[in-house]
Formats: structure tokens, sequence, C-alpha cells
């Protein structure tokens, strides 16, 4: 499978970055501030146009997070 290129479908710009975010997802989980939901962020660099790339999280990192906090 070929790699493609990114392009910025706003600006046309080659250029990003690539960032993750962790959300809440209900309400049990906004009640002990458990962010059990994962994203992949891309942005352009021209722009600042993002992309939003949800990803599963693990119940390892669930329990890490509820800890951490």
């Amino acid at each position: 499978m070929e790699k493609k290129a990114f392009v910025c479908v706003k600006c046309g710009n080659t250029e990003y970055e690539v960032d993750q975010i962790r959300t809440t997802g209900g309400y049990l989980a906004k009640l002990f501030n458990v962010q059990n939901k994962k994203f992949v962020v891309v942005s352009c660099t021209n722009c600042g146009y993002s992309e939003l790339y949800k990803r599963k999280t693990s119940t390892l990192g669930n329990v890490v997070d509820f800890l951490a906090d």
C-alpha cells in the first residue's frame, strides 16, 4: 500500500504537524474525569486547518488516567 502525501484541503500546503488529544466520552467518564476517547490531530502548518482521527484507547491507559487525576 502506497503512502499518500499530505495536501491541505483548504490551502494546498504539503507540510503538517501531528499531535493527539484525549477527551471524555460519557456521563461517568465526565464525572470521574476519565479521558477515554483518543484522537490523532493532523494540522496544516500554513493555515492551521485540522482533522481529527479517532483511535482506540486501552483499558490500562484509562485506568492510569483515572489514577493520575
